[in-house]
């Protein structure tokens, strides 16, 4: 009994305990969990521009878009920045998306930038100060927008640099004036390089170098004709760069190691020589107007008609003050250089009859009905017709609408100036006429070939030797095609394609030895060849752009004949993407080619040609611009 009885006691024991473990286990199920402590998140925004400081919140530009934020607790309390105002610079701390801190940044400095990359901005009197990685830059007249130093006005003082611990950590450019001085990168004697090795110096008038460390400049003066020889090693380098400066306004400096087709080149304005590691750049400082002297005979012919050396000298101004807003080479200030890369200068002697071109125009810049400069594109000679900004194969083309593919004849030009003024006198919008509308029509291959194969007598340039040409390869070479294919391929592997699994796709070309096919694919408006297509032995490719296109097809050796029956040599490209191709077969493979063609040049904007034709005919300068230009108009900048 004393067994049982112990036995039920033991029972009921674990029974209690496993009932209380139960409701133990029940309550800690019904319990919530300690709540975990909060973190604070805090953020740093750098170098914002603060629009406001209020009272209640704090309104700041970052990145291109407006922010608000309100103002958090700091320390039980609501937090209150001890400034309040508007347009500065600052560091702003955010605790969980509010304002808990602010620190202006207020040291500021104010000079004519000389030079700029993703490191250093050079300012006159300062030395080149050191960019910080974070630094945020601030155009802040008209609409507030963002900026990079790539915007900064070179030879100018329009901007402030926010300085923080020794490094420009913000660029504020607060004005934007009327330019009137363009700083050119002087290339070395065979446009070869940007840097030279020595320079020999002189001036047609006693001439000062000014050399030294920043502040500290030291004036040494020559006479005129004295040869100064300066290289790396020169102890002129004491600073970051030399100036060498006439005495004079109208003197020029002499680079006597340098050659151009004129012989030895005199330069207005002063120069300035930047050390670098691997030699010497040199800048040209000189007004814009005097520039345009030594570009327009550089860039047209001086014995063309007045009327159309003006067209050119107002469409030389508004590219260079193009790049003067946006600079090429910002690490040495350089707004161009003077090469064919941007615009020829100084290679011919100044002319009697292209100076008046540029004073007669003086100051004049061609814009848009947008009021943007207008992209001021001109080439040699048209075949009648010309084409659009798409040819460069550019995000942007598709927006310029004012380079129009249209007929460049007689009867189009009277129609624009009879349209022009029905829309000055009744406001009313007429629609294209068919020779307006000529650059689409010739984008099919029938109506091409019919066009390039005859001469349209109204056309201005009829009578031009490069109005039509052509060029036949009896035996083409699948070498060099390929070679150039490659090349072409590294310049811009997205314009050499290769045809897989039934798409182009972009893939380095392979090495071929037979052509099957050639022929053009697609033509841009104005008839030009967009699209070539080369079927091979070891693939299909597709040459992508009238550039690319006329690289491609050009043997190096085959002479273009011109209308005239002269032959012209073409070393590297030909005259333009203006053509027809007809292949030459034998057992089934192209072993040449025939293309027949015309036009100099890309096709788009001004012809040169059409605008001589046009002068000579009687039409005005600004005739000349509208005609090439649609919609745009002419603006006096001084």
């Amino acid at each position: 009994m004393k067994a049982w009885v112990s036995m039920l006691g033991i029972l009921l024991l674990v029974f209690l305990f496993l009932g209380r473990l139960f409701v133990v286990m029940r309550d800690s199920d019904e319990k919530e969990p300690a709540p975990e402590p909060h973190v604070p998140v805090v953020e740093k925004l750098s170098n914002v521009w603060l629009i406001e400081v209020g009272e209640d919140n704090l309104l700041l530009y970052r990145d291109g878009v407006e922010e608000s934020y309100d103002y958090g607790t700091v320390e039980g309390a609501l937090y209150q920045p001890d400034w309040s105002g508007r347009e500065q610079v600052a560091d702003v701390i955010l605790t969980d998306g509010r304002v808990t801190d602010l620190r202006l940044l207020t040291e500021k400095l104010h000079g004519v930038i000389l030079s700029a990359d993703e490191a250093f901005v050079e300012v006159d009197g300062y030395g080149r100060l050191p960019l910080a990685e974070d630094y945020k830059g601030y155009r802040i007249y008209g609409t507030l927008s963002m900026c990079s130093y790539q915007d900064l006005a070179f030879g100018y003082d329009f901007a402030d640099l926010v300085m923080e611990d020794g490094e420009v950590c913000g660029i504020l450019m607060v004005r934007e004036e009327t330019m009137d001085t363009i700083r050119v990168l002087i290339k070395t004697g065979d446009y070869g390089g940007n840097l030279h090795e020595k320079l020999v110096l002189s001036a047609d008038t006693d001439f000062i170098l000014r050399y030294g460390e920043s502040g500290q400049e030291t004036e040494e003066t020559h006479a005129a004709g004295e040869e100064v020889v300066i290289d790396c090693n020169s102890d002129y380098f004491a600073g970051d760069r030399i100036q060498v400066r006439p005495a004079v306004l109208t003197g020029k400096v002499i680079l006597k190691n340098v050659s151009r087709s004129q012989g030895i080149p005199g330069y207005r304005g002063h120069m300035e020589l930047i050390r670098e590691t691997k030699g010497i750049a040199v800048i040209n400082e000189v007004s814009l107007e005097e520039y345009l002297y030594s570009v327009v005979p550089s860039e047209m012919p001086a014995s063309y008609s007045g009327e159309a050396l003006k067209a050119q000298a107002v469409c030389a101004r508004t590219y260079a003050y193009g790049h003067m807003q946006h600079a090429a080479y910002p690490a040495y200030g350089a707004h161009v250089d003077d090469s064919t890369s941007y615009q020829v200068y100084n290679n011919i002697l100044e002319q009697e009859s292209t100076t008046r071109a540029v004073k007669e125009t003086y100051g004049q810049l061609l814009y848009t009905d947008a009021g943007s400069l207008a992209g001021t594109y001109y080439y040699s000679t048209s075949c009648g017709v010309g084409s659009d900004a798409n040819v460069w194969k550019t995000e942007a083309a598709g927006e310029i609408t004012y380079l129009k593919a249209e007929a460049v004849n007689e009867t189009l030009m009277q129609e624009k100036l009879m349209l022009r003024e029905q829309r000055r006198t009744t406001g009313e919008a007429v629609s294209a006429s068919t020779q307006a509308q000529l650059g689409e029509y010739l984008r099919e291959e029938e109506h091409f070939a019919d066009f390039i194969t005859n001469v349209n007598k109204d056309d201005f340039e009829s009578e031009e030797g490069w109005y039509r040409w052509s060029y036949e390869v009896e035996k083409l070479s699948t070498d060099r095609i390929y070679e150039v294919l490659k090349k072409r391929y590294k310049a811009n592997e997205k314009l050499i394609l290769t045809l897989k699994k039934g798409e182009y796709i972009s893939a380095e070309p392979k090495k071929f030895t037979a052509l099957r096919k050639l022929y053009i694919a697609v033509r841009g408006s104005g008839g030009v060849a967009d699209e070539l297509i080369l079927e091979t032995d070891k693939g299909t490719y597709k040459v992508i752009s009238e550039h690319n296109i006329r690289y491609v097809l050009c043997d190096g050796e085959t002479k273009v004949r011109r209308a005239d029956e002269s032959l012209v040599e073409m070393p590297n490209l030909l005259p333009s993407g203006f053509f027809i191709i007809e292949a030459g077969k034998k057992n089934g493979n192209v072993i040449g080619y025939t293309l027949t063609g015309g036009g100099f040049g890309h096709g788009v904007g001004m012809s040169q040609n059409g605008a001589r034709a046009m002068a000579r005919k009687g039409y005005s300068y600004e005739e000349i611009l509208l005609f090439f230009y649609e919609d745009c108009s002419l603006r006096a900048i001084y």
